[in-house]
């Protein structure tokens, strides 16, 4: 029999995971949801059918894994009702910043892992940084990972405080591309192809390079020089690049993005 697994909230994030273990054979019976809004309920009980109720209740207390996945500012409200049914089961947090001295105290278990997935999760091309505490044992771990895989890639750290790293880069990762393909299609559209034409080369460049590079065995680096001829079109547009710091103001963001984390962890 599959464990039963609880979900503190219902919304993307949760969706996601939860579709994964539909697809991979989890009985929706043994899935359920604590989600307030009536709406959100409806979908994940026509979408999954799993159980979906607006208030804890002594069902938690089934659960093997509890899996937070409400707003980080709303995690005291959610946890008052549920703590105290979800003490024996392993936590599992997908809320950025909630560090796992705020779950262990809430719910009375050293259990708890912390993870960091991504939106691309939603069609099943994710990937989730995973921080265990030392009491979580390699048979946890592997359920851990078991949920995660239909949603992506996951990879362990060793620190805690390496999730803010983790977020800063994968976690607000997608934004960036989003970003990116943004001002390409702007560019398209300046230089007199449509907006349809611009965002389909974008996105298939975007594709077939990040493709390429999960394929090659070469660097980032070394794959960009191979592109870029010196004195040719490529060229060009590096240096105009280079020459106004977009790399090093790339960086300084994810700096910004990691510092925001470690804020948000310090509450």
């Amino acid at each position: 029999m599959n464990p039963k697994i609880a979900f503190i909230g219902g919304g993307n994030m949760a969706s996601a995971l939860i579709g994964g273990l539909v697809r991979s054979g989890h009985a929706p019976a043994d899935v359920v949801v604590v989600e307030p809004f009536e709406a959100q309920r409806a979908r994940l009980l026509q979408g999954f059918g799993v159980q979906a109720q607006a208030e804890a209740s002594a069902a938690l207390a089934q659960a093997h894994t509890v899996v937070w996945a409400v707003k980080p500012q709303l995690f005291a409200e959610a946890a008052a009702p549920c703590t105290p049914h979800v003490g024996s089961a392993l936590q599992l947090s997908v809320m950025a910043g909630i560090r796992s001295n705020t779950l262990v105290q809430a719910c009375g278990t050293q259990q708890v892992v912390r993870a960091m997935p991504n939106t691309p999760a939603l069609i099943g091309q994710g990937i989730a940084g995973l921080y265990a505490r030392p009491a979580v044992d390699v048979a946890a771990r592997a359920a851990v990972e078991a949920l995660f895989a239909p949603t992506g890639t996951s990879l362990w750290v060793q620190q805690e405080d390496d999730l803010d790293a983790v977020t800063a880069l994968s976690g607000s990762g997608p934004a960036y591309v989003f970003y990116f393909l943004e001002a390409m299609v702007q560019a398209a559209a300046e230089m007199g192809l449509t907006p349809e034409q611009g965002r389909l080369l974008a996105q298939s460049t975007f594709a077939g390079a990040a493709a390429l590079a999960q394929q090659s065995p070469l660097s980032p680096t070394a794959l960009r020089e191979q592109v870029t001829s010196k004195g040719g079109t490529t060229f060009a547009a590096i240096t105009s690049l280079d020459n106004s710091g977009v790399k090093a103001a790339f960086v300084k963001a994810l700096h910004a993005a990691r510092d925001r984390a470690a804020e948000l962890g310090r509450g």
